[in-house]
């Protein structure tokens, strides 16, 4: 998933933050950076999990993909840094449940949260959220997302097809029994017409 409609979300909807999110992590940074002005929120992809395919002839593969926020908060007032880190995270989950970052996906989802490292300065707490998109196409005339829709893509239209029958009856007496006689009693044409 892009990071970008993730950034721009985070900045406009929690006023908390004013505007202090960026992509990416470096956790020593993050704990040895006395210039950072905090709360500071850092977003970072995480993985992306895929299901198998819901169907046995097409790509059709839900995939998660998964990213996280990580808090960088001011520790020196332990109990309001807490505080705040409770306000933080209905501010994020106000910003972000429910928000599609995209027109394939569907809503971001709340996946939990952690607190990753707690000292006298700082300490960093970790929230991880989802959304979901599917590989495949869900029309003919969207593009291709899957080798085997370029393939099919590069396939001439069908347009019919003619249908010769040999009936095994009547048989020929003087060929194999029971089996087709070698000749045709019935030509009849398919036409598709879209």
């Amino acid at each position: 998933m892009k990071i970008s409609p993730i950034l721009t979300q985070l900045r406009e909807q929690c006023p908390t933050l004013a505007s202090r999110v960026a992509a990416g992590i470096d956790p020593i940074t993050l704990n040895t950076d006395t210039n950072l002005q905090t709360p500071f929120a850092y977003v970072v992809p995480l993985a992306d999990v895929a299901s198998r395919s819901l169907a046995q002839n097409l790509a059709l593969q839900p995939i998660r993909d998964r990213f996280e926020v990580t808090l960088v908060l001011d520790t020196s007032d332990a109990t309001k840094a807490l505080d705040l880190l409770h306000d933080l995270r209905a501010e994020l989950w106000r910003a972000l449940v429910g928000f599609k970052p995209g027109s394939d996906y569907d809503a971001i989802e709340y996946e939990g949260g952690e607190l990753l490292s707690i000292d006298n300065n700082r300490a960093l707490y970790r929230l991880r959220f989802f959304a979901e998109f599917q590989l495949g196409r869900n029309l003919p005339n969207q593009p291709a997302e899957s080798w085997h829709e370029r393939e099919l893509d590069g396939l001439s239209s069908f347009t019919g097809a003619t249908v010769r029958v040999d009936a095994i009856d009547p048989a020929d007496p003087n060929l194999q029994r029971p089996g087709p006689d070698g000749r045709l009693e019935m030509t009849f044409p398919g036409d598709v017409t879209p």
